[in-house]
């Protein structure tokens, strides 16, 4: 393996993970050079594997979210509505995926540059906006939810225009390759870099947690004061553990790369000077590999839950919303609806 030493400080050839990260490689001159304890063939060799990991198991996990669980139900609800638009998602994001892993030598052109550009930031706003609207979509109508799909894929399309129109390919004399990069303008580069960090910061992580978190604690009050589920207190406890579950999942997959991006914006402001900046272009591509699993995650989830569970979770409430209406209709016959509470579509 090769050391690359005596770098520039973000100007190495590692921030061909510029996919994500708001580094320019060799047009931003810091006043200090380090050694870096960066290492270009294991990351050349690792993270092109962990990406082709990603879309084999990606791939075929949300392809049978949409085609078996999707596509073949004889009515279609506001979680299924939510379900298979972030099956699209990341499928489409997966698709790309393959191309990004010869991101350290990038060879298909300006034009796809910008296309998997778009494809991935599209996906990094999408996916995040519809896994959000499951956590709080119990009192949604179906009208309204696609209503709201239309929204967010929208809205994951505006916040994607910067990256769309920014990406480009740029060569890297130094080391002979061609990467496909986000090229803001030199003068305005700092703004541009720090504006688009900080907008991933707020609209891919920080809103998106805080409403996961603030919906967890909203069921799980609901369920433990509801008494009737007192009966269903086994699968009361699953919904409450896999609602858990996707909160962690999505920490996991997107805290380290959010992490890095807000001390990249730091860097940005010259709050971070030392040769700490080699770390960050170190970490970055492998935290991108845990934010692309996040693809991934779910339908595993989705597999080993079994009995079509993390289905019943997302859907719980919406059904549950459901049942409430008609036991207030029926009147009398509450409390047998009550008893016969199931978390089977």
């Amino acid at each position: 393996m090769a050391t690359i030493s005596n770098c520039s400080s973000h100007a190495t050839v590692e921030q061909m993970n510029i996919s994500f990260s708001n580094s320019c490689f060799e047009k931003r001159s810091p006043e200090k050079s380090c050694d870096s304890v960066l290492l270009y063939d294991f990351h050349s060799f690792l993270i092109p594997t962990i990406y082709d990991t990603i879309f084999v198991v990606g791939f075929i996990g949300n392809t049978i979210i949409i085609v078996f669980r999707c596509l073949k139900v004889s009515r279609k609800t506001v979680a299924i509505t939510y379900i298979l638009n972030l099956a699209i998602a990341d499928l489409l994001f997966l698709l790309s995926l393959p191309l990004w892993a010869v991101y350290y030598n990038w060879t298909f052109g300006t034009f796809l540059c910008k296309i998997c550009g778009a494809v991935l930031s599209v996906n990094l706003y999408a996916s995040i906006f519809f896994i959000t609207c499951m956590s709080s979509q119990s009192r949604r109508s179906l009208c309204q939810a696609e209503i709201i799909t239309m929204m967010v894929w929208s809205l994951a399309f505006f916040s994607t225009l910067p990256t769309i129109y920014f990406r480009n390919t740029y060569y890297l004399e130094k080391y002979k390759v061609t990467a496909c990069i986000i090229d803001f303008p030199q003068d305005d580069f700092p703004a541009w870099s720090d504006a688009l960090g900080l907008m991933k910061n707020m609209l891919g992580f920080l809103v998106p947690f805080s409403i996961f978190i603030s919906c967890r604690i909203g069921i799980e009050k609901y369920l433990l004061k509801t008494p009737y589920l007192e009966i269903n207190k086994h699968k009361r406890d699953k919904v409450l553990w896999m609602v858990l579950a996707v909160v962690l999942a999505f920490f996991i997959c997107w805290f380290p790369f959010h992490i890095l991006t807000f001390l990249d914006v730091l860097t940005m402001l010259n709050l971070i000077t030392s040769c700490k900046t080699a770390v960050i272009d170190t970490l970055m591509p492998l935290t991108l590999c845990v934010a692309f699993a996040n693809s991934s995650v779910y339908p595993l989830l989705y597999c080993f839950v079994g009995n079509d569970f993390l289905f019943d979770t997302l859907t719980f409430r919406e059904r549950h919303f459901n049942r409430n209406k008609q036991n207030t209709q029926l009147g009398s016959s509450s409390r047998k609806a009550a008893a016969d509470l199931s978390l089977s579509p």
